[in-house]
């Protein structure tokens, strides 16, 4: 991998701090006065509350960058055309770029939907792992994923289920991060769920698998391009046939849902 060169970036980093000014004023400006509903008069004065502090983000999206190389994709981040940010990146060799800070909204869920929020970057922090979509995970990128994603759970609260894919939030779109991705691991050091097939534990009649897989948080309004998401992440399948054991699978995923687990 080549080295990042920040000098590269001085003129993009001097656009990070002044739109990271721009918005500190809007944030420090006066709330604008708004008409009484009634009397139709604005408030004779304004009174800040004390009570208040940063939102928070409430899950972590996880993608492959699609792209050959880490330097791709920071050149990426860094063109104001792409429309396209994430928080963090983790280059081949564990580098990890911190590009965005936590609390302000990148752009990298685009159009996408868990369970009922349809406005997932104003809620999340996106990672984007370096890798084109095709080949394993390094060793040392996961390394440095277990060592992010600790950071972000003990500092922001993120519960367990809400560590989730980018093909899981948009469907019919992304299939990232790749069929490769160790999801058992990072289910296992509590950063997302996991379930292995139990005969014991079927999919009850009376439940559909687009039903089932909206409890879970899917959009089903393409209920193939659903299956497949979850058939990826959760079994790490390409296959769109949801046996038995796929079902039972997705059925213990909504008990887990169900109890907050």
């Amino acid at each position: 991998m080549v080295a990042c060169n920040s000098f590269q970036y001085q003129a993009t980093n001097q656009l990070y701090k002044k739109q990271a000014k721009q918005l500190a004023k809007e944030i420090m400006a006066q709330p604008y006065s708004i008409t009484d509903s009634i009397n139709s008069i604005p408030a004779p004065t304004w009174v800040g509350t004390t009570n208040f502090d940063l939102r928070k983000p409430n899950f972590v999206i996880i993608h492959h960058t699609a792209q050959n190389a880490c330097e791709q994709t920071l050149r990426t981040f860094t063109l104001e055309r792409t429309k396209v940010s994430a928080h963090y990146v983790i280059c081949k060799d564990g580098t990890v770029h911190h590009m965005l800070n936590d609390y302000l909204r990148a752009w990298h869920g685009g159009v996408a939907k868990w369970g009922n929020n349809t406005d997932i970057n104003s809620s999340s922090i996106g990672i984007e792992i370096d890798n084109n979509g095709f080949e394993p995970f390094e060793p040392k990128q996961i390394e440095s994923l277990l060592n992010l994603l600790t950071i972000l759970k003990n500092k922001y609260k993120i519960p367990t289920a809400n560590f989730i894919g980018h093909g899981d939030i948009a469907p019919t779109r992304k299939n990232d991060p790749n069929i490769q991705f160790p999801w058992v691991l990072l289910a296992n050091k509590g950063y997302g769920v996991w379930s292995e097939p139990n005969p014991t534990i079927p999919l009850k009649d009376n439940i559909s698998v687009p039903y089932a897989l909206a409890l879970v948080g899917y959009d089903v309004k393409d209920t193939t391009s659903a299956i497949l998401a979850f058939k990826r992440h959760f079994r790490q399948d390409s296959t769109t046939i949801m046996n038995d054991a796929d079902k039972s699978v997705l059925s213990q995923l909504i008990t887990k849902k169900l109890s907050g687990n």
